[in-house]
């Protein structure tokens, strides 16, 4: 559930993902690095709290301060897929491993079809203050998450497979019957069915475990100072300005190579820093894309690309008016030209969307938009819907403060004008503030980009069009009971070839009732400095920082 701005994914094509340059000199400036020190710019979070990470800013702390049963770590093979413009490429590929778990148990059909894992706990987990992790802190953590008052928005959608999490959810139970501790080391996690990525959604931060000593005896602010189980602890948080981790030396999984990794909240421009010796890795802006891939210029020799499973897109709320007509989301579609924005205003650097799954979902081949770039249909839609004569305003509400729209939003909307004489308004809102009102569904149409959490298309899916989910995260409140239907069988099938088929259904239904326009898929473009070793790219947009290494 990693919602990202759209305005810091175009600004900062990558987000903190790469592989270091083996070869060649490292840029101008001062070197002033330390062994065994990482530097990086970083987004301020919203939380630190795992059951309420819902951003892809949270989710970078919080996924390096806590730990779950499993975890998530590259695999030993790469992956090769096709981008959208034909040409191949190869990158790391993800797997699922144990973590608090000793291994990654098999799972038991029961007579009533339920489905039961049995977690055998490490005996040398340590909370970062001392005390050792039991099967009492797992289950604590999974009601803890799924409590009304925690209200977290992430329980319902990464937990609800579990036995007895909607009803707590629901204040109908006061425990979470599916979770059993059998003993000081071993939990029993129970399933309603055979779903196919239930492993998967354990590695999100909701299901990581919290220490409940420090949340009950100081439950409004433990978050400053959070005592996770991770292979970094937080050392210092001020908002705006720094963020610091310092490597857990008696992680259980073993020390990262890292000592210290110090994120630098202020903003400015981040490859001026990097240039200047100030930071160890940057993202590069459009207007430096040319500069980069320059064979001239001696960060070309630094530059990491690599293609990562995320999609932006605008969000068309269908409560509100104009958007309850499909043929005003239709036409507001047809009327945009991703393919010239990509190539003119983003300079190929990004490749354009034309689906919402995006490219490299293993085993899976994301459907094309039916709805492309056409202007004489986009004005027969829209003069054939029912506010054809009656348009009410159209406020476009992006995250952020002080900052310009960014190039491709300003294109999009000189298309609207020009091609559908549609006027469309920007509404600014505070990061915090918009994430808040986006779930309330305030906001009559707005610009996103969704990080995959994990790599399966049931993350982008059905996460983000069942009606199920409608308050938790189907923030366009979409539905469409035959899209469910759908959905529902590709939970629980277990034929790949005929899972993948169910969910091109559902997206090619969704992509024609045009809750989304996709437009964008993510890219990594950095620049990483030769002496950061073991920055391996990943197709989640995040580095794995317990394997880098500082010399």
């Amino acid at each position: 559930m990693r919602l990202l701005s759209i305005v810091a994914l175009v600004a900062v094509i990558a987000a903190a993902c790469g592989s270091p340059n083996q070869s060649g000199a490292p840029t101008s400036g001062p070197q002033g690095h330390t062994p065994g020190v990482l530097r990086s710019p970083g987004p301020d979070p919203l939380t630190l709290d795992p059951a309420l990470v819902t951003d892809a800013g949270s989710h970078l702390y919080v996924s390096n301060i806590f730990d779950g049963l499993v975890t998530m770590v590259p695999s030993d093979q790469d992956v090769e897929f096709t981008l959208p413009d034909g040409t191949k490429t190869t990158v790391k590929g993800l797997a699922i491993a144990p973590d608090l778990a000793v291994a990654i148990p098999d799972p038991v059909v029961n007579p009533d079809g339920t489905v039961t894992y049995l977690f055998e706990l490490r005996q040398d987990v340590f909370f970062h203050l001392g005390r050792q992790v039991t099967a009492k802190d797992v289950k604590y953590s999974f009601e803890r998450a799924t409590a009304p008052e925690t209200l977290s928005t992430a329980a319902e959608l990464y937990l609800s497979d579990i036995v007895g999490v909607k009803d707590k959810m629901r204040g109908r139970t006061r425990t979470v019957d599916g979770v059993k501790v059998i003993d000081d080391f071993t939990v029993s996690i129970t399933i309603a069915g055979p779903t196919v990525d239930f492993l998967w959604k354990l590695t999100y931060p909701t299901a990581m475990v919290v220490d409940r000593e420090q949340i009950e005896s100081n439950p409004r602010t433990w978050t400053r100072l959070p005592n996770g189980t991770g292979p970094f602890k937080l050392e210092t948080y001020q908002q705006g300005r720094q963020l610091v981790l310092t490597g857990n030396q008696n992680y259980h999984l073993g020390a990262p190579k890292l000592s210290r990794i110090e994120f630098n909240l202020s903003g400015g421009s981040t490859l001026t820093a990097y240039e200047n010796g100030e930071t160890d890795v940057s993202g590069v802006g459009i207007a430096d894309v040319e500069r980069v891939h320059d064979p001239s210029d001696p960060l070309s020799r630094e530059l990491v690309e690599a293609p990562a499973l995320s999609t932006s897109y605008i969000g068309f709320n269908m409560s509100q008016p104009p958007f309850d007509d499909i043929l005003v989301r239709q036409a507001m579609t047809r009327a945009i030209d991703i393919d010239t924005i990509a190539r003119v205003v983003l300079k190929d650097a990004i490749s354009p969307a034309h689906s919402i799954v995006p490219p490299g979902m293993i085993g899976y081949t994301p459907v094309q938009s039916s709805l492309t770039y056409d202007a004489d249909k986009a004005r027969e839609l829209l003069a054939k819907s029912k506010y054809a004569n009656k348009m009410p305003p159209i406020v476009l509400t992006i995250s952020g403060q002080g900052a310009t729209a960014g190039p491709v939003i300003e294109a999009m909307i000189e298309m609207w004008r020009k091609e559908l004489s549609l006027t469309v308004k920007i509404e600014q809102v505070e990061s915090t503030s918009f994430f808040d009102n986006l779930k309330r569904g305030k906001y009559q149409m707005f610009s996103l980009g969704w990080v995959a959490d994990y790599p399966d298309p049931g993350d982008f899916l059905d996460l983000k069009f069942h009606s199920s989910h409608s308050v938790a995260n189907n923030e366009t409140r979409y539905s469409n009971p035959e899209v469910d239907a759908l959905l529902d069988q590709a939970r629980v099938e277990n034929d790949p070839q005929k899972r993948a088929e169910l969910y091109q259904q559902a997206e090619t239904i969704i992509l024609n009732e045009a809750p989304w326009l996709p437009f964008l898929h993510g890219k990594t473009l950095e620049v990483v400095k030769p002496y950061v070793k073991g920055y391996v790219p990943s197709l989640l947009g995040e580095p794995f920082y317990r394997f880098i290494e500082v010399i």
